[in-house]
């Protein structure tokens, strides 16, 4: 199994390399010169035409003129799995953690003087336009991970300074209060005050990791009131809406993963146990409710398709991450990595976007499918690997002062 990880590896980062970490994007269609033409420069238009490309199962993407382009977040899972790999000494032949760095520099949001980041693509919500690198909490808070990943990894003082110049962009211009129990972090747009968990926690995570790091005070307390106030909104089953709005009342796959790994980091950021209960309930939810016998997994909680290789990926990560819940947690990431090469694996080097029920799109999308694969990979070759060594970072801890 291990060589089969590390072979899929390399060969991921060979196709990776070759596209020059530049790619597709499921809602990318703005991209497009088209809609700078009156008639489709629109919100009906703009929501229309997004979801028609993200649900194709033909890749039309070069009749609208949409270029191949870096993405920001994608770089810094690449970074954050080119660190992982480096630790166990796979793939080091270059400098590939220096490169996710250089990358991610030459990409940061303009006109701002911290260290953020925002998509490269213009995007259309159902209630707003959010500009193409406008920065924002989970472009930030991915890159600002991988940079301290790196950190903890060469120890680079530069690398620590840009991650916290990040958290303070979280705090300074996205943190909200009302004052008593409800607080948040605004997303997509630092002026949208609404209530999504994970980004609530992964901003939150960012803080206390910075905080872990620095002893900034600072950043202590609204991280607090922010991931008590989304850990207070689980469900009595154990898993999380995505959001408090009533058009977010779904449950999928890679968000719930994403609560648990960020309270998790929260947990070890700050030696606490207070949220333990609140992770194993979650945890308990997502087995149950996204992990099938053959080793797929389901996308929302209540159905099977889409199978999405996204969520194939969390789910890859997530239970390595919580593994001492569970000593079967390893043994089942490795179910689903089989399944995914039976099913989603092009030989050419990719993994495919999406498996429905009569039909698998193949379309290949940089950050949506290959970072986080690439990610998942890593993480699983590492764990596997008789030569891994645990990151110095596992060995920092700090009070919860608060």
């Amino acid at each position: 199994m291990n060589k089969e990880v590390q072979s899929a590896t390399l060969k991921l980062l060979a196709f990776c390399q070759s596209e020059n970490w530049a790619g597709y994007e499921p809602y990318d269609v703005l991209n497009s010169r088209l809609f700078d033409l009156p008639l489709l420069n629109s919100k009906l238009p703009r929501l229309v035409f997004t979801q028609a490309l993200k649900r194709s199962p033909i890749n039309v993407r070069s009749l609208f003129m949409i270029p191949k382009t870096q993405n920001p977040k994608a770089l810094g899972l690449f970074l954050s799995a080119f660190v992982k790999l480096a630790e166990i000494g796979v793939a080091t032949e270059q400098d590939y953690v220096g490169q996710m760095i250089d990358r991610l520099i030459a990409l940061r949001s303009q006109g701002v003087s911290s260290w953020c980041w925002g998509y490269n693509f213009p995007w259309q919500t159902r209630t707003v336009l959010v500009p193409r690198w406008s920065p924002n909490l989970v472009c930030t808070s991915f890159a600002a991970n991988g940079l301290l990943d790196a950190y903890e990894h060469n120890h680079d003082s530069r690398l620590l300074e840009m991650a916290e110049s990040s958290a303070k962009y979280l705090l300074a211009q996205l943190y909200w209060t009302d004052g008593k129990s409800v607080s948040g972090f605004g997303y997509p747009l630092p002026e949208v005050h609404n209530q999504v968990h994970n980004a609530n926690l992964i901003a939150a995570a960012l803080l206390c990791r910075v905080y872990r790091h620095t002893g900034n005070q600072k950043l202590l307390q609204p991280a607090l009131n922010v991931v008590r106030y989304s850990a207070g909104q689980q469900l009595p089953d154990g898993g999380w809406d995505y959001g408090e709005a009533s058009t977010q009342k779904w449950i999928d796959n890679f968000h719930t993963g994403f609560n648990l790994d960020a309270l998790r980091s929260i947990s070890r950021s700050l030696c606490t146990d207070e949220f333990e209960p609140c992770i194993r309930r979650g945890f308990e939810f997502y087995k149950s409710h996204f992990f099938l016998e053959d080793g797929s997994v389901r996308y929302f909680h209540d159905r099977t398709y889409p199978i999405d290789t996204h969520c194939l990926a969390q789910s890859i990560i997530t239970p390595l991450n919580l593994k001492d819940l569970d000593a079967g947690n390893v043994a089942m990431t490795q179910k689903v990595f089989r399944w995914t090469m039976d099913h989603m694996w092009d030989e050419r080097g990719f993994f495919y976007y999406r498996k429905l029920r009569t039909l698998t799109i193949r379309t290949n999308y940089m950050r949506w499918t290959q970072s986080w694969m690439f990610l998942a990979l890593a993480a699983l070759l590492a764990e596997t690997s008789s030569e891994f060594k645990p990151a110095a970072a596992e060995q920092v801890s700090a009070p919860v002062g608060a």
